[in-house]
């Protein structure tokens, strides 16, 4: 039976681990980052060649990043431990990019300073995901907190889930957001209704809800600037 081709069958200085202690993280591949991600591969099969295929299957890097462990799981190769550590990495990808914005305070008072909150937790998502922001009485932003993830109605996003949150973190008013992973951002007969409840709910509570933002990856709506409330 002829041998499979392995990672070490390399010379030491095309090896990925020696690549980047002798040159730095910068100067490899995609690939090469993948397949040191991933460790080791699978009988008759690489992890370079895995991680060749896994960008191939999903033609980048964002795919990747969005894909569930479900559908990279569908690559032979990459059980649900591998599918793990490549959703782990992009996750600590993402929050060391948040930590970059922390240690001082963000003004919410546009869609647009909205979507700069939000981009990192919204861009490429799937499914909808509805997200409040809670603010502090000079739009400073205290807080971004996921509450549900699914189709928006009253039984997956309910006003005492979204004041919980306001209250816990002291808010004097919060901005509503979900995304549409269709990219049409027009709100639904759905999303008008739900705002309008929690919008008399948060007059109930002292809590202001100044918009509804609804995010897609190349656009956004804002429901208080089209006067839907």
């Amino acid at each position: 039976m002829k041998k499979s081709f392995t990672v070490h069958d390399l010379p030491l200085s095309e090896r990925p681990r020696e690549r980047l202690l002798k040159l730095g993280a910068e100067a490899l591949s995609a690939q090469e980052v993948l397949a040191l991600i991933l460790g080791r591969g699978i009988k008759d099969e690489s992890v370079t060649v895995i991680a060749q295929k896994l960008l191939s299957r999903f033609g980048n890097l964002k795919n990747i990043s969005t894909a569930s462990v479900e559908e990279l799981t569908e690559l032979k190769g990459l059980g649900p431990a591998k599918a793990a550590q490549i959703k782990a990495a992009f996750e600590l990808s993402k929050r060391l990019e948040d930590s970059f914005n922390e240690g001082h305070k963000t003004t919410v008072k546009s869609p647009q300073d909205v979507i700069k909150s939000l981009k990192s937790q919204l861009k490429g998502k799937k499914k909808e995901h509805f997200l409040i922001l809670s603010l502090d009485t000079r739009n400073h932003l205290i807080s971004v907190t996921p509450i549900s993830i699914g189709s928006l109605d009253t039984s997956i996003v309910h006003p005492r889930e979204v004041f919980k949150e306001a209250v816990s973190s002291g808010a004097a008013s919060v901005i509503l957001a979900h995304n549409h992973p269709s990219g049409d951002p027009t709100p639904s007969e759905d999303d008008i209704k739900l705002t309008k409840r929690l919008i008399e709910a948060g007059e109930i509570m002292g809590i202001e809800v100044l918009d509804h933002v609804i995010v897609c990856d190349k656009d956004h709506l804002s429901m208080k600037a089209k006067n839907l409330f």
